[in-house]
């Protein structure tokens, strides 16, 4: 497995080793055991399976507010994605900055979004499966979002909101300045 940073502490890439041949390949997505002994420990509890039938469907920016925060492990399982992370957490050196990756069944790689970051992707491809831990389960009541086209987050999503493919949720999100994180920036030591 190789571990990437990103500029946004705790935001990783993961990009599973393959082993093919002539049927195809062999991947492990994510071992517990070894994750650990990189000093990554996050318990899964929940894998979801999302399905988007168009290029330039854009789901998110969303997260699930404490007590029910979620960490994310994405990947794609077919087709292509520009996957997003937002640091929400106030009084972060980067609250607000986001990274962006592109996932494919391709390249194989995965993006790991710890808690206090909203999650978003624009699909590159039509018929593009995401596949993804959550390391809390699903909490309606918890459940928020940021618009993708936030202005003072100038995220390049690679489509403009007319050309969207937008949910009715994600279409009424409010901006960040108008959503109040409940996240905080801890220093560890």
């Amino acid at each position: 497995m190789q571990i990437e940073t990103t500029p946004l502490p705790g935001v990783i890439i993961l990009t599973p080793a393959r082993f093919g041949d002539a049927r195809g390949f062999f991947s492990e997505s994510w071992n517990r055991q070894r994750m650990a002994e990189a000093g990554i420990e996050i318990d899964f509890v929940q894998d979801n399976h999302s399905v988007s039938a168009q290029k330039g469907t854009v789901r998110g920016l969303h997260f699930q507010a404490p007590p029910h925060a979620q960490a994310k492990l994405v990947r794609c399982g077919q087709g292509a994605l520009l996957d997003v992370a937002v640091d929400l957490r106030t009084g972060s050196p980067t609250y607000g900055q986001w990274v962006a990756e592109e996932l494919s069944a391709e390249n194989g790689r995965q993006l790991l979004i710890p808690e206090g970051f909203a999650h978003g992707f624009v699909t590159l491809m039509d018929k593009t499966e995401i596949v993804y831990k959550c390391s809390e389960y699903y909490a309606p009541d918890c459940d928020r979002a940021i618009a993708f086209d936030d202005p003072a987050l100038a995220i390049d999503w690679g489509v403009t909101r007319a050309a969207a493919i937008l949910s009715d949720k994600d279409a009424a999100a409010p901006t960040l300045a108008d959503s109040p994180s409940p996240f905080r920036y801890e220093v560890t030591p």
